[in-house]
């Protein structure tokens, strides 16, 4: 009852007329953000991040929440219009949304996707009301050294799992672990990674180095492979879906919402895993009903079960984020900037010291997801046509509204200079295939976990042990072990079945059985999608 009556203030907070403009603002914007590719809700707020510092923080989040929502909309309609997924997250809505356009079917692929958005993001929602204030109460039992067991957890999940390869993900954290500790030692008093320049000693504003890295880069990389050629737009009309299309979508808006919300919620799970699992599973439960034949020419089921995931883990990413302070998606690190940037930590004790903030933010989760209801099922197609902006012009705009953002937080010109050597360095990481969140992440999350760990030295006097102490710890430290070593010893496996030798003792010469399996070893990652 006492998480429904704070939920009740929080529908309060959240429908004020004021908060209500945020709101309806924040999913405009996301929906805009969510077609244009390579434009993305992480680089969006990253943007209004300096644009805001006048703004209330509930206000501020509320719109923060509905660009986040949004995004995930608004990448359904270029998935299926364009085949150009404006998120990641909306590839596999791609694969059978636009083929279902190009058969005439793309008013029924707008519906199915726009309602199993509003019906996941809604019971998502409130899974968690429902799973927040349990994780809170949790987290209220931890110790210095128990989060910095939960943030080198977090540092090794979000370096396996965001990125091609470990290597990658391990060598952008280091990036951004560096980034966060330019400027004073605060036990020592000496000035680290300075170079000599007196204004990097306060160390780089978060708000800039994630403007330099999504805004900037992004914008570098696009420009460096611009296409001129303008998309084709496959004509549609005002979405509907028939009965026999309601009877094939909501048990997959179902199954996607089980799927994306657990998964969502886990360090570093993002929502492309889920929106993976999802299709695998209509596809194979279509051929249990004999329909695997329409999939790879626009099933109705590989539309609705994503975009159910997808949206399901949105919400499943805030559990994390606002219970322990961990970002596990792109967008919630710069939500953590963004936090930062008012002075708050987000973690158990925001739960406590702003009730108004946290409560108002959910409830507005509910409210936008109506609105985006209400906006995407009559404008889908009209939000395609934000494609035919000049590429040029549009990333040019991005740039010069990065740059005026972020003089006017200080005023310094060498904030200017460090925006735009953090935007080169995106546009390598990029052209290198390193992934950018990492980086954020171990710029935000590095600095704490050294306040954690010398916290737990200095109660302890100096003895090492007690960061193996606590059980939580050693619970946390084993689930990172399994992280790294569960698929070496998968692979190790897998290896030594492929190799052990045949029985031969029914004289077949283990030949007969037929052909030996080739592994396949796809080491590329996720595709590109900023075109």
């Amino acid at each position: 009852m006492d998480g429904l009556s704070l939920l009740l203030d929080g529908f309060s907070t959240a429908l004020t007329p004021q908060n209500l403009v945020f709101a309806l603002l924040g999913v405009l914007l996301g929906t805009m953000v969510g077609v244009l590719p390579g434009i993305g809700p992480a680089m969006t707020v990253a943007l209004l991040l300096p644009v805001t510092y006048g703004v209330e923080p509930v206000s501020a989040f509320i719109m923060f929440a509905g660009i986040y929502y949004g995004g995930m909309y608004g990448g359904s309609t270029t998935s299926i219009l364009l085949n150009t997924p404006g998120e990641s997250s909306s590839v596999m809505t791609a694969l059978e949304g636009n083929l279902m356009a190009r058969r005439g079917r793309g008013a029924q692929a707008l519906a199915t996707a726009a309602l199993g958005s509003f019906v996941a993001g809604t019971i998502a929602t409130a899974a968690l009301v429902l799973v927040a204030p349990q994780v809170v109460k949790l987290a209220l039992a931890f110790g210095p050294a128990d989060y910095f067991a939960l943030m080198v957890l977090a540092f090794i999940m979000v370096s396996t799992v965001l990125g091609s390869s470990v290597v990658r993900g391990v060598t952008t954290l280091a990036i951004g672990l560096a980034i966060g500790l330019i400027g004073i030692d605060v036990q020592t008093g000496q000035a680290r990674f300075t170079l000599g320049v007196p204004q990097l000693l306060d160390g780089i504003d978060v708000v800039i180095v994630a403007v330099g890295l999504f805004a900037v880069g992004e914008a570098l990389w696009v420009a460096s492979r611009l296409r001129r050629t303008p998309p084709e737009i496959v004509p549609v009309g005002r979405p509907w879906m028939g009965r026999s299309d309601w009877s094939r979508s909501w048990r997959p808006w179902l199954r996607g919402t089980v799927l994306g919300f657990p998964l969502g919620s886990l360090p570093a799970g993002g929502a492309e895993i889920p929106t993976f699992l999802s299709y695998s599973i209509e596809k194979r439960l279509a051929g249990r009903r004999g329909r695997t034949s329409e999939f790879g020419k626009g099933a109705i089921e590989g539309v609705a079960g994503p975009e159910a995931a997808n949206n399901a883990a949105a919400a499943g990413v805030l559990v994390p984020l606002l219970t322990l302070g961990l970002p596990t998606s792109a967008t919630a690190a710069v939500l953590i900037a963004a936090f930062q940037q008012y002075g708050l930590q987000p973690g158990p004790l925001l739960f406590e010291k702003q009730p108004e903030l946290v409560w108002g933010l959910i409830a507005s989760l509910f409210i936008g997801n109506a609105m985006l209801l209400v906006i995407n099922l009559p404008l889908a197609p009209a939000w395609t046509r934000l494609l035919q902006v000049p590429r040029p012009l549009l990333y040019a705009g991005i740039v010069l509204f990065a740059a005026l953002g972020v003089y006017a937080v200080n005023g310094s010109a060498v904030d200017l200079v460090v925006l735009y050597a953090l935007g080169l360095l995106g546009f390598t990481m990029r052209r290198f295939g390193l992934p950018v969140a990492p980086a954020i992440i171990g710029v935000i999350l590095g600095p704490i976990a050294e306040k954690q760990v010398r916290r737990a030295l200095a109660i302890s006097d100096g003895d090492y042990s007690t960061l193996v102490s606590s059980p939580i710890a050693v619970g946390l430290y084993v689930v990172a072990a399994l992280v790294v070593l569960g698929p070496v010893v998968a692979s190790m496996v897998s290896r030594h079945s492929r190799h052990r030798p045949r029985d031969d003792s029914d004289g077949s010469g283990g030949v007969a059985s037929g052909q030996e399996d080739v592994p396949t070893n796809d080491r590329s990652g996720a595709p590109t999608l900023q075109e």
